[in-house]
């Protein structure tokens, strides 16, 4: 039996997406679960604001799972690159000469190895830190991004029966002010605040 990955993975998304509609139909006026929301965010980023209804977030959070996932494999591909052009540099392999590309075109390879020898292999590091620097700031981004669409759709789904009733209202009218220290009153506003 060969099930190939993208087939299953077409699967387990259909499953689950019909789950929460399903969940959404049958219980939706009794009650909205924010254990529900954490566990299909955590499953699968943006099915638990699919799960509140709050579907215009799911782009934001792909969106940022993209340019996270392209800033890792840029900064990781540089990464490499220097770490293979410092290491081949510092052991001077006639074989290995990745470090051939990073040298600039006015200068050739002998006028680097005895000029310039202590500034081209800090620049090659300094480049590799760099960029593993830069890869590592990536990776916590994109951690930070899944724990974040995590708490927005448990919040979400905290306040997803949250009434708030159209007969809010504050209002500001002068009013005198009872002055206990000179028994006299005093020119004031009044703040009523309606909730109900």
């Amino acid at each position: 039996m060969n099930i190939n990955l993208k087939t299953f993975t077409s699967f387990i998304l259909f499953i689950l997406i019909n789950q929460v509609v399903k969940s959404q139909q049958v219980d939706e006026t009794i009650s909205h679960s924010p254990h529900k929301a954490t566990f299909y965010s955590a499953i699968l980023p943006g099915l638990g604001q699919a799960y509140n209804k709050k579907y215009w977030k799911i782009p934001i959070v792909y969106a940022g799972i993209g340019a996270l996932s392209y800033a890792i494999n840029f900064n990781s591909k540089y990464y490499k690159k220097y770490k293979s052009a410092y290491r081949d540099w510092i052991i001077n392999d006639p074989n290995n000469k990745s470090y051939l590309e990073f040298i600039p075109s006015n200068l050739t390879e002998e006028e680097v190895r005895t000029e310039h020898n202590v500034w081209f292999e800090e620049a090659l590091n300094s480049k590799k830190q760099r960029y593993r620097r830069y890869r590592d700031l990536s990776y916590i981004g994109m951690t930070a991004l899944y724990v974040l669409q995590i708490m927005d759709a448990a919040v979400d789904a905290h306040f997803y029966n949250f009434d708030i009733s159209d007969d809010l209202s504050l209002n500001v009218s002068p009013g005198l002010i009872e002055n206990t220290a000179e028994a006299l009153p005093v020119f004031g506003l009044k703040l009523k605040i309606r909730i109900m």
